[in-house]
């Protein structure tokens, strides 16, 4: 049976469950229908309802006494405080658990951001909102999208779930799960997420870290990679202040040239994009491939500077240089790309098809085109050494004030020594390979052709003064030329030999564990700790 009241004042009920749990209501109308509605008073016209600091308002609703629970129709709203305001075509509160249900066309809004989804879940006892069928969510910086998510109202944190963007004019940040601050613009990433600068298309990856989208600084400490315009960064941690154009890594780096084929790798680097320059420590090294073949040159201090076209690679101190056919050792490196010279630097050394080669400074030159050594320069104090193929303490040598070089096919072909040359070298019967005589010759300028790292033709340039001898009447005091030095003990015969200390290194290599840490700028309201084991 339909029981119908008609009001023509505002009707207040108040129902006593218990003082914590009081409700508040009103409506134009109000009536019962319990074939229609069992156990429902219905509210219609400006119905308004008040639980515990909320109110909401809307055209028509129905109230189940005993389950203290309403249902709202039409122009629903509710507020909460001076801050909330929700909407929404349809709202389910159970006032017993303080949980709001709302469905079709739902906004919220607070002085933070606002979101609209399709359906929301807010829990009044915790403060808490979340949804499971996409929602989005707009502050002053950025928009926030996701399929899942949880937004908790004292923190202002999203927690957002599953196909997560967060967008700006400037970045678009992809991820599976991030912890997003409302208040302050940090965005906390776990699991694989990449942010793309729309502007100039860098991208930042990473597994996890956090992103200040306000002030556009980040640090990352899983899985880090930065891929610049012309360079890709990687590291176990990598710090980037997109502002300044600065970014620091630290631990198992490796720095991608994209334009050159060049890799520099090391445990703590500094880049700076404006300046377009690269500065690594610890275990620096930089890498170069020349088909297939990679030439690793390792020092306590590497620079890179300019652009590709004007490259500069500079390496300081205890320098060691390994190729499969081609080793060195020297205090400094300085690397020109854009002509493809090498300047070595303070007691340098090459090893070359089983020659030595020494001078005060000592210049290899490639061809730009090809990228292949192409010459050699050895200027002052030029000096070549090479041991007798069958003997223990017979040298062949060769010196002169310089010495100027041609490679064919990465090993030394030509040689041309200028100025006060001098040479000792052992003839070899071609059959027996018994020593027939030992020549020691004196020359303005001498050319040698080599062929497998042994002489294979003399030519005098200029007169010159010499003897040969037969083994057992070349004088002993004549073995050696003044200045020789056997440096074999100090040349790398692996690419991991690059990295030994020699004994007269003063410079330690120090451990991957000693290593620069970058400023960490973190929102007070989370912890370190919290990004480094959530997720685990």
């Amino acid at each position: 049976m339909k029981k119908i009241l008609v009001f023509s004042f505002l009707l207040f009920s108040i129902l006593g469950f218990s003082q914590s749990k009081k409700m508040i209501y009103s409506s134009e109308q109000q009536y019962v229908d319990e074939e229609k509605y069992p156990g429902a008073t219905i509210l219609l016209g400006n119905v308004k309802m008040m639980h515990e600091g909320a109110v909401l308002t809307c055209k028509q609703a129905l109230y189940y006494q005993k389950q203290n629970f309403f249902k709202a129709l039409q122009n629903v709203m509710i507020k909460q405080g001076d801050t909330i305001t929700q909407t929404s075509d349809y709202l389910d509160y159970d006032a017993n658990a303080k949980q709001a249900l709302s469905w079709g066309n739902v906004v919220l809004k607070d002085p933070e951001m606002t979101l609209t989804t399709d359906t929301l879940q807010f829990d009044r006892l915790n403060q808490k909102l979340y949804y499971q069928s996409f929602a989005t969510i707009k502050d002053q910086t950025n928009t926030l999208n996701s399929k899942n998510g949880n937004y908790y109202l004292e923190t202002k944190k999203f927690t957002a779930t599953t196909k997560v963007t967060v967008v700006n004019p400037e970045h678009n940040l992809v991820s599976n799960h991030l912890d997003y601050y409302t208040n302050s613009g940090i965005a906390y990433l776990y699991g694989p997420s990449t942010i793309t600068n729309t502007q100039n298309e860098n991208r930042i990856y990473c597994e996890r870290g956090f992103y200040n989208t306000k002030t556009d600084i980040s640090y990352f400490v899983k899985n880090a990679k930065l891929y610049l315009k012309e360079r890709t960064v990687e590291g176990d941690s990598l710090y980037y202040d997109k502002r300044k154009g600065f970014a620091s890594a630290t631990n198992n780096i490796q720095v991608i040239d994209t334009v050159k084929n060049f890799v520099t790798r090391g445990n703590y680097a500094e880049i700076f994009e404006e300046k377009d320059s690269l500065f690594i420590i610890k275990k620096a090294v930089a890498i170069s491939i020349v088909d297939k073949d990679s030439t690793f040159i390792h020092g306590d201090t590497l620079l890179v500077t300019g652009i590709p076209e004007k490259r500069i690679v500079r390496t300081y101190h205890n320098v060691k240089i390994f190729k499969s056919d081609l080793q060195g050792k020297c205090d400094s490196i300085h690397t020109d790309q854009q002509s493809g010279i090498t300047k070595m630097f303070r007691d340098p050394v090459l090893w070359s098809d089983g020659n030595q080669i020494t001078g005060d400074t000592i210049h290899l030159i490639s061809n730009v085109a090809t990228e292949k050594l192409d010459s050699l320069k050895v200027l002052n104090n030029a000096f070549i050494v090479s041991k007798d193929s069958l003997s223990v303490n017979e040298f062949n040598q060769i010196k002169g004030r310089n010495m100027f070089g041609k490679f064919k096919e990465n090993k030394l072909h030509l040689l041309l020594v200028k100025g006060n040359a001098e040479s000792v070298y052992y003839n070899r019967n071609e059959e027996t390979n018994i020593i027939e005589t030992i020549t020691k010759e004196i020359s303005s300028n001498i050319e040698f052709t080599l062929e497998k790292g042994q002489i294979e033709t003399i030519k005098y340039l200029k007169t010159s003064e010499g003897k040969t001898y037969p083994p057992s009447k070349f004088p002993e005091e004549d073995k050696k030329l003044q200045g020789f030095i056997w440096r074999e003990n100090e040349q790398p015969k692996t690419q991991e030999d690059i990295f030994k200390k020699d004994k007269d290194e003063k410079t330690p290599i120090k451990s991957d564990k000693d290593v620069i840490k970058p400023l960490l700028i973190i929102d007070p309201k989370k912890s370190k700790k919290e990004i480094t084991t959530k997720n685990k």
